[in-house]
């Protein structure tokens, strides 16, 4: 931890050492709220989102937030370690291809409906619910990696291995799920007179009620589903990778999620805790830390600290805007960045520099302001990405 902030309701623990204006005043916001608990964690890869900072972890009692959680339910990462030592870049470029070819991008999607047996259980569906009616067209979606700072990335592994990394998250059907539900919470608060203001943007609904009931089990089946999204590109990647290479195989298959909210206990009491671009980090929990598409990555091992809620940053975090990005940075320069590592990278104009590796903090320091969170296991790093 690098700072307490003392002047709020609750303490703010800081696990960065600067933190952007509008980021402090979400966090301070948050610990003025009637009903967080013990303190709030933010974690060093922390930037401003909407109602709540990115890289925040919230613990709350008797209520769940939707906006605390976010509209990409469910957004996580998931890794596998391969058995190959080295691959040529004929090889990589032949599977980049491949992938592409199976992975829509972006805001595409499958052109059929994908096997029913691939989505979730219904049993986390609420009658008449925002799930039951995206159902169908989840079908297309699911397999798909979206736009913005998802990924596809080949990397090599500290421990003489190849590595593939996925981050992805659960599509239109989590967008959805979490727009419903903030509205509700929003026009409920209003009705109730509540003492949250409306311009923090983080509207709650209380356990008790049907409409907390409905959230928590749909919020659920984006989760299950942003996993289901993840496994089957894995699933597919594999498959090229088996064409492409002889004598392929796969092992320690790991997924974890950064945007939800789940029962824990903490401090002797049962909470609810909201990651929003926070991981997991139970003690011995292994878990996914991304850089930038420039920048290693790490597999890592949770160490359990109870003051971050065990939880740990869920990437690198954003340095800058998208827009600012674009308006700031050196097309060239970070090409160049990309080219000395010899990166098969798709970084070609202006608009490609929202996701260049100087938008992004330095992950070195990240890890750094850590480390009493996890422990790193492998580093990775990139050979290959392709973004959404």
């Amino acid at each position: 931890m690098r700072k307490v902030i003392s002047t709020e309701n609750i303490p703010i623990k800081l696990w960065l050492d600067d933190m952007e204006e509008g980021a402090l005043n979400q966090a301070r916001n948050m610990a003025n709220l009637p009903f967080a608990f013990k303190h709030i964690a933010i974690m060093p890869d922390s930037h401003e989102g909407y109602g709540m900072p990115i890289g925040g972890v919230l613990a709350t009692k008797g209520v769940i937030i939707p906006n605390a959680v976010g509209v990409d339910i469910g957004c996580g990462m998931c890794a596998i370690k391969t058995n190959q030592e080295n691959i040529s870049d004929k090889t990589l470029r032949e599977i980049m291809s491949g992938i592409r070819e199976l992975v829509p991008l972006g805001f595409d999607h499958h052109k059929e409906k994908q096997g029913i047996d691939l989505m979730p259980s219904g049993e986390n569906m609420v009658k008449n619910g925002m799930v039951e009616r995206q159902f169908e067209s989840a079908r297309k979606q699911i397999g798909t990696l979206g736009g913005g700072n998802h990924f596809i990335e080949i990397q090599k592994g500290s421990d003489g291995f190849i590595w593939v990394m996925i981050h992805s998250g659960s599509r239109n059907i989590g967008l959805k799920v979490a727009e419903h539900y903030n509205q509700l919470a929003k026009n409920l608060n209003e009705r109730w007179h509540s003492t949250v203001a409306k311009s923090v943007n983080l509207a709650f609904l209380p356990i008790e009620t049907q409409e907390a009931k409905d959230y928590y089990i749909e919020m659920q089946y984006c989760v299950d589903f942003a996993f289901a999204n993840r496994k089957l590109m894995m699933e597919n990647i594999i498959s090229v990778f088996g064409d492409k290479v002889a004598d392929f195989q796969q092992h320690d298959f790991v997924n974890i999620a950064h945007n939800y909210a789940r029962w824990e206990h903490h401090f002797g009491t049962n909470v609810i805790v909201h990651r929003k671009g926070a991981t997991s980090a139970k003690e011995v929990e292994i878990g996914i830390i991304p850089g930038s598409q420039g920048t290693k990555s790490y597999i890592v091992r949770g160490k359990g600290n109870a003051d971050s809620f065990e939880s740990c940053s869920h990437g690198a975090g954003r340095l800058m805007g998208r827009k600012q990005a674009e308006r700031t940075l050196d097309l060239k320069a970070e090409i160049a960045k990309m080219d000395e590592k010899g990166i098969i990278h798709a970084i070609r104009s202006k608009s490609d520099l929202d996701e260049a590796p100087g938008a992004y903090k330095n992950i070195d320091t990240v890890m750094e302001n850590q480390n009493d969170l996890v422990d790193i296991l492998v580093e990775l790093a990139p050979l290959a990405v392709i973004k959404g």
